[in-house]
């Protein structure tokens, strides 16, 4: 039976892949989708975060997704609430392959005002209790909580693992974040044996690591717990009027203080090739967005999207090949340092260090740099693009230049601090209900 040593607390986790399936089959695995993203801005107006495009042919969520399936996490329930049809239908179209026979699935659970009539989900805690009927039909050992808007390779099976090996009654993923970036995080001080003595949501003043004074340790907003652990604690917070129903602010810190309360390092179960630095990002913001997805067409990237080993799964539309044409001096279509999905086709154009997802037709005489084109956009001759993030379906119109002059684009468009502008339809006067 083959074993691995965590470096830095000494446990030996069994890595025989018939145990960890059978921890990750007796798991109940719940991703918390319904969040807004309002730092997104215009991109988030018609879709939620977690359906956000990412990465040339992905939404935002299918990485957790991918997570649960790689890690033999079959039994999963998606809670989604904030505009929520695009997310839905993703999810029906590219996540209905798990095999209800053999006891998987992916189930949608949107809020229903299944509690009060008068309440939809009150925070990332009431989003679960409101579910526990349908928890508890599946009869799950253990209850892995994961957020649907992170991007990250990770394998549960690990996690839990170091959960049943500490006899854990929850065990919290954790991160090491730069003391500044932590007041956006839950943080946490743990002991030598890892176990978590404090944890504080969003700190003015967060704590940092005794050894590392310019370093914090970051909740992911990742948990197992044991299932019938989870059902009293969930009771007991849905009883307590004083509440937020929130994990991060009601629910662990009640836990640290009374019940054994773990913490797990992301490097100690995240995937990825050796060597490089674990992987995990929130592109919560725009400008966050636009720098996960540049560096993808990087010659090495930091996240690689080419690992068959740990593949990420989605749903994409059945594309012909990307094509190029035209190969006259100025009218040569072509791509360096870029990304293009299937369906596209560029028309006497160039793209450097651009990210087009499917069904984009770029016309001839354009040049687009350092941007990202969701899908089904169609752009006109002669435009230039430059730091760009373009929404699903839009139109650009012949001539158009974009990122040479931000007072003008201000005008139009939403232009970040550091000088990406986003563009959508309804900032082209073209469609006040866009289709996401």
């Amino acid at each position: 039976m083959k074993t691995a040593v965590d470096s830095n607390n000494g446990l030996a986790f069994n890595r025989d892949p018939r145990f960890v399936s059978q921890l990750t089959r007796n798991t109940f695995a719940i991703v918390l989708a319904g969040g807004r993203g309002s730092r997104l801005h215009q991109l988030t107006d018609w879709r939620s975060k977690p359906a956000v495009p990412f990465g040339g042919k992905f939404r935002i969520i299918d990485f957790t997704l991918s997570n649960c399936v790689n890690s033999g996490v079959r039994r999963v329930g998606v809670a989604t609430q904030y505009k929520s049809q695009s997310l839905i239908r993703h999810l029906q179209l590219g996540w209905s392959f798990l095999d209800g026979r053999l006891g998987e699935f992916i189930e949608i659970m949107p809020a229903q005002q299944q509690v009060n009539e008068s309440q939809w989900y009150r925070g990332t805690a009431d989003a679960v209790f409101q579910n526990l009927r349908e928890i508890r039909r599946a009869n799950p050992d253990y209850i892995l909580v994961l957020s649907g808007d992170h991007i990250y390779r990770m394998d549960y099976g690990r996690i839990l693992a170091a959960h049943v090996e500490r006899d854990a009654d929850l065990t919290v993923a954790c991160i090491e974040v730069p003391l500044e970036e932590a007041k956006s995080f839950g943080v946490m001080a743990v002991d030598e044996q890892n176990r978590v003595v404090n944890f504080e949501e969003k700190p003015k003043v967060p704590l940092a690591i005794p050894d590392k004074p310019d370093t914090a340790l970051a909740s992911m907003g990742i948990y197992v717990f044991n299932a019938r652990f989870l059902f009293e604690q969930l009771q007991r917070d849905a009883d307590d009027p004083k509440s937020s129903h929130d994990f991060g602010k009601d629910v662990i810190p009640h836990c640290v203080k009374r019940y054994r309360t773990f913490a797990q390092s992301f490097a100690d179960s995240h995937v990825g090739e050796v060597g490089k630095p674990a992987y995990w990002r929130d592109v919560g913001t725009l400008d966050a967005y636009w720098e996960a997805n540049m560096d993808l067409v990087h010659v090495s990237p930091q996240l690689n999207l080419y690992d068959d080993d740990w593949p990420i799964w989605t749903w994409q539309p059945q594309s012909p090949p990307a094509k190029f044409v035209f190969d006259d001096e100025a009218r040569r279509g072509y791509a360096v340092d870029s990304m293009v999905s299937g369906g596209c086709i560029v028309s006497g154009s160039t793209l450097r260090r651009t990210m087009l997802f499917s069904g984009v037709y770029v016309h001839s005489y354009s040049t687009i740099e350092d941007s990202i084109v969701l899908p089904n956009v169609r752009i006109g001759r002669n435009c230039i693009l430059k730091k760009c993030i373009i929404d699903k379906n839009c139109i650009i119109p012949e001539g158009m230049q974009v990122g040479l002059d931000p007072e003008a684009d201000r005008k139009r468009f939403h232009v970040t601090p550091s000088g990406i502008t986003l563009i959508s339809r309804v900032m082209l006067g073209q469609d006040i209900h866009p289709v996401q």
